[in-house]
C-alpha cells in the first residue's frame, strides 16, 4: 500500500472540526483507494489556543520542521499533503509535496500578511472550490490546481434525514469564537428575536472558557466538540442553517446542511459561490435577520432541491472519485 503523508497542526487533529473531519474522511478514502494516509504533526513548540505568540501558525511551524521531516523519514514517505502554508518549505526536502489549504492568504482572516511569503513557494495544490483555484492562479500564479470537495458521509445525511423531527423556529449556526466567524452578530440575532431557538456549534472544547466573555440570551443553546453524528441530528431538527463568517476556504457545514435540505442564509462573499442551489440566499449584516426570519416563516421545511444539489456536488463518493483520479496520475 502506498503511504501519503498528511501534515497538519497538532491542534487541528485534536478538534472536532474541518481539518480532523477532512483527516479522517481522506484517510477512509485512501484505504478505499490503496493508499496508506500517515498523520503527521509537530508535538513541540505548540499549543492547545490559537495566537499565543511564539507558538502555532507559522512562524511556529518553521521551528518544527526537524520533527516534521523525521516522522516522514522514519516512515519511509515520498509524497506529502501539508494543509498549513508554514510548511510549504517541505518541497525543498520532499519533492512530491502538495498544498490543501484549511485556509488562505485572505484581508478577511488573522495573519493574512504572515501568510502571504509561504504562497510565494507553492506550486502543486489541491483545493476545495472553483474559487480557491481562481485565487491561487490570480495572487500567486499557481496554476497546477486541483479541485476536490470534502465530501460528507451519505451514510449519516440518509440516515438522520427525517424532516418530522424539524423544529420550525429552529435556527443553527457552526463556527469557532474567532473575530471572522461572527459568533456576536449571532448572539445579537438572539436577543433581538427571543421567539427563536438558536443553537451554536463549537469545534473544541476550549471554547467553553472562551465564550464565557459573552452574555448568552436565553433562546440560545450552546454545544461543543460534537461528532459527526451529533452534528447531523442536530441539521436535521433545525429549519434553518446561517453561516455568517467572512472567508471560508469550503465552509464543509454549509454542504453538510446542503444534504440535509435546510434553507441556507450565508454571505455573498464569491468564496461561498459553490453553496448555489434553490433554497441558499446569500445576504450581509443589513438584511441577514430580515433574511433568516423569511426563512423561518417559510411553508417549506426543508428544500429538497437543496438536498439534491449537496449529494450531487459534495458526497464523499464526489471525493472519493476526485482522489482516485488525483492519485492515480500524483503517485505515479
Amino acid at each position: 500500500m502506498k503511504k501519503v503523508g498528511l501534515v497538519m497542526r497538532k491542534i487541528q487533529f485534536a478538534e472536532s472540526q474541518g481539518p480532523r473531519v477532512f483527516a479522517d474522511r481522506l484517510k477512509q478514502v485512501g484505504e478505499e483507494l490503496g493508499v496508506d494516509i500517515v498523520f503527521i504533526s509537530p508535538e513541540r513548540h505548540v499549543s492547545g489556543h490559537d495566537w499565543i505568540p511564539g507558538y502555532e501558525h507559522e512562524k511556529g511551524d518553521l521551528v518544527n520542521y526537524d520533527i516534521v521531516l523525521d516522522q516522514i523519514h522514519s516512515q519511509n514517505i515520498d509524497h506529502v499533503i501539508y494543509t498549513v502554508s508554514g510548511f510549504t518549505y517541505l518541497k525543498m526536502f520532499i519533492k512530491n509535496s502538495v498544498l490543501f489549504p484549511h485556509s488562505f492568504p485572505d484581508p478577511a482572516l488573522t495573519g493574512y500578511e504572515m501568510m502571504k511569503p509561504f504562497y510565494q513557494m507553492v506550486d502543486k495544490a489541491v483545493v476545495q472550490t472553483e474559487f480557491l483555484k481562481r485565487e491561487l492562479d490570480r495572487n500567486f500564479g499557481v496554476e497546477d490546481v486541483t479541485v476536490i470537495p470534502i465530501g460528507f458521509s451519505e451514510e449519516l445525511a440518509e440516515r438522520h434525514f427525517d424532516p418530522t423531527q424539524i423544529v420550525d423556529n429552529r435556527v443553527l449556526w457552526i463556527g469557532r469564537d474567532e473575530e471572522n466567524r461572527r459568533p456576536d452578530l449571532v448572539l445579537e440575532y438572539a436577543r433581538q428575536n427571543p421567539d427563536k431557538e438558536v443553537f451554536m456549534v463549537f469545534g473544541g472544547i476550549r471554547y467553553k472558557e472562551s465564550m464565557k466573555k459573552y452574555d448568552i440570551p436565553l433562546n440560545v443553546t450552546l454545544k461543543f466538540a460534537l461528532t459527526q453524528d451529533e452534528i447531523f441530528q442536530l441539521m436535521n431538527s433545525s429549519k434553518v442553517y446561517w453561516s455568517c463568517s467572512k472567508f471560508d476556504t469550503f465552509a464543509m457545514p454549509l454542504t453538510e446542511a446542503l444534504a440535509m435540505g435546510k434553507i441556507i442564509i450565508k454571505p455573498e462573499h464569491p468564496c461561498y459561490d459553490h453553496i448555489s442551489s434553490k433554497h441558499a440566499f446569500s445576504g450581509n449584516e443589513k438584511n441577514w435577520f430580515e433574511l433568516i426570519n423569511m426563512a423561518v416563516s417559510s411553508p417549506n421545511k426543508y428544500s429538497l432541491d437543496n438536498r439534491q444539489y449537496g449529494f450531487e456536488k459534495f458526497s464523499s463518493r464526489v471525493m472519493k472519485e476526485g482522489y482516485r483520479q488525483f492519485f492515480d496520475t500524483w503517485l505515479k
